[in-house]
């Protein structure tokens, strides 16, 4: 009984044994050498994945029917609107941080204000908006100017083999986690994904919150826009086209629960890693891109289905 219960108060605890699990069979069926590789080319590769999961869980915390799917659009736009800004020069980056941080600010509220305003469900407004940043996004032209110097190789760097994007990644994580389970706002998000008619009347702003949530979402999308084009040598229209799939797998995957009230800042982490290893051994097997998702579909069909089963049994 007592380890039934530590069990559903570690949800991150299954995706963190998958990704160990992962590991080991790497390990067995690649060897030593071959998975330190893996696990070192892990640590910079996840950090994106972790950075929109953080955001995604976030928006799925709030409450039943909340996402966010315009993050594809949101990493070409602020990546490339970044891009330009700081134009190569080292002395822009601070001003390229602070216009993604203005964008993604921007985004959320636009995401917010068209579900608040129009009543339009989550999912089709955050959709619709998606299409709008793409187009914002190509008008300003395929592809942009480089990083900085100084940014770039600073995404490039390692400390003893571990890449220095994870441990901005990793102060992220802290922070949030910190937010969620220590402050007033985080434990208000967790009341209102639980019920929001309840945390009305107990005084809490759920719409206030709410808004909150998707602005915190775009700018930690946006971040990862900025760290991904310094990653990548540039900004690409097309460079956030895997994250949608992503953020909401690492999301369902990590524990965070699907119809609101908790999240896992640890599960996010433990189920990026997991998903970029079985993506390792998938191609280096030579499966097809459409065989990995559908195993990533597949993969939260199952989760979702044994964490609903397990509520059900709860009740």
């Amino acid at each position: 009984m007592r380890t039934t219960l530590a069990i559903r108060d570690t949800p991150w605890l299954w995706s963190v044994a998958g990704a160990l699990l992962v590991g080991v069979v790497t390990s067995a069926a690649l060897g030593l050498g071959t998975a330190a590789n893996m696990l070192s080319a892990a640590s910079a590769f996840v950090v994106f994945t972790v950075l929109v999961g953080l955001g995604q869980m976030l928006v799925v915390t709030s409450g039943p029917g909340n996402i966010d799917l315009s993050i594809p659009a949101t990493i070409a736009l602020s990546g490339s609107v970044a891009m330009r800004v700081m134009a190569t020069h080292d002395s822009a980056i601070v001003l390229g941080i602070a216009t993604v941080v203005a964008m993604g600010i921007a985004i959320g509220l636009f995401n917010y204000l068209l579900i608040r305003l129009l009543r339009i469900p989550p999912i089709i407004a955050t959709l619709s908006s998606s299409f709008v940043l793409q187009s914002i996004a190509i008008s300003l032209g395929r592809g942009g100017a480089a990083p900085p110097p100084a940014l770039e190789n600073f995404a490039l760097s390692r400390v003893e083999g571990i890449s220095s994007l994870a441990f901005v990644a990793l102060l992220i994580t802290i922070l949030t986690g910190g937010v969620l389970f220590r402050l007033v706002q985080g434990r208000s998000l967790s009341a209102v994904g639980q019920n929001a008619r309840a945390a009305n009347l107990a005084g809490v702003r759920v719409e206030w919150v709410r808004c909150a949530t998707y602005v915190a979402c775009s700018v930690l999308v946006a971040l990862c826009a900025l760290l991904l084009a310094a990653f990548s040598g540039g900004a690409t229209l097309d460079m956030g086209a895997d994250y949608m799939l992503l953020s909401v797998a690492v999301v369902v995957i990590g524990g965070t629960q699907v119809s609101g009230g908790r999240a896992s800042p640890t599960g996010v982490w433990g189920a990026a890693c997991f998903l970029f290893l079985i993506n390792a051994l998938l191609n280096a097997s030579g499966t097809g891109a459409g065989v990995r998702a559908i195993i990533y579909g597949a993969l939260i069909i199952g989760v979702t289905t044994i964490a609903g089963g397990s509520a059900a049994a709860r009740r």
